[in-house]
């Protein structure tokens, strides 16, 4: 159990850029059994905050999946409707002198930024003032200074990362004028009080950036779980982007138990002419992290159901 004192929340947070996929579905069994296991709530937030990059429908059909699976949740929030929530922070932190508009574009940082952990490393070009001669200064990025972001993960033990250095002044805002991703969601975790993100090891460069915003916000952060990614045959991330099917859910009793098993969860034989209910009342109790301590990634052609 989480040491957080407030009532365990756990969440997932899907982008809507396609239709459920095994490893989304992964990641949502995670979240949901240690929400389970620790008799707290979970809760469904929709990250539509990036337009171009939306599939009409994947919302609705993502949801659809959800529950087919036998998940239960609320109405989701979807972070479309929080847009004025997110400039309101941006602003504030502008005002304050933590945040600073940037005029520069892909093309110049292409030129002018070393690469990172999580991208190029902004050179710092705006940090004075933008030029908006050429190019008008629609992005907003925090100043991140020498600050150095630690914690403990639930999985893959000690983190931590000198941001200032490695990773640089990132996002709130993009150059298009849309949210950016680390805003969305470390305001978010923090105004739905969520006490622990669980989800994959991809997103652990992710986290510095978001405890950063969230520790210069004053607000709460949760704790941290990042389990082994889905890769594909190819090694890669199973994603949408690299084409990854959707589950069927005709057959959720099977994606729940080949969830189960890739999270090394072991379940039974038996559990494979059980109920949905049944097999997920035996992962509330039966839930157990320790397996996947250290993990970083593990093959889709590894999974099977015993």
């Amino acid at each position: 159990m989480t040491d957080d004192a407030r009532p365990y929340r756990g969440r997932f947070a899907p982008s809507p850029t396609g239709p459920l996929h095994f490893g989304s579905l992964v990641a949502a069994v995670a979240s949901y059994a240690q929400a389970l296991a620790n008799a707290g709530e979970w809760l469904v937030r929709i990250e539509d905050i990036d337009p171009p990059r939306e599939m009409p429908g994947a919302a609705e059909a993502i949801i659809d999946s959800l529950r087919a699976h036998g998940f239960e949740f609320d109405p989701p929030e979807y972070q479309s409707s929080r847009l004025a929530v997110y400039d309101r922070v941006i602003e504030d932190l502008v005002a304050a002198g933590a945040a600073y508009p940037c005029s520069c574009s892909r093309k110049v940082l292409l030129k002018t930024a070393r690469p990172g952990h999580a991208g190029l490393i902004y050179p710092g070009t705006c940090r004075n003032g933008a030029d908006t001669r050429r190019r008008p200064a629609a992005a907003v990025r925090l100043r991140t200074d020498a600050a150095v972001i630690t914690f403990q993960d639930r999985l893959q033990g000690p983190q931590s990362c000198a941001i200032g250095a490695e990773i640089g002044d990132f996002l709130l805002r993009r150059g298009d004028g849309l949210v950016a991703y680390q805003t969305a969601v470390a305001v978010d975790d923090a105004a739905q009080g969520i006490t622990e993100v669980v989800r994959g090891t991809d997103l652990l460069d992710a986290t510095f950036m978001q405890l950063q915003l969230l520790t210069i916000l004053g607000r709460p952060h949760p704790e941290y779980a990042h389990f082994p990614v889905v890769t594909g045959p190819d090694g890669r991330k199973l994603a949408k982007q690299s084409g990854a099917t959707a589950i069927d859910n005709k057959n959720n009793k099977n994606n729940i138990l080949r969830a189960l098993s890739f999270l090394l969860q072991q379940p039974p034989a038996t559990l494979k002419t059980a109920s949905l209910s049944d097999i997920w009342a035996w992962t509330a109790e039966n839930w157990d992290f320790s397996p996947l301590c250290g993990l970083l990634s593990q093959s889709e052609k590894s999974i099977m159901v015993q």
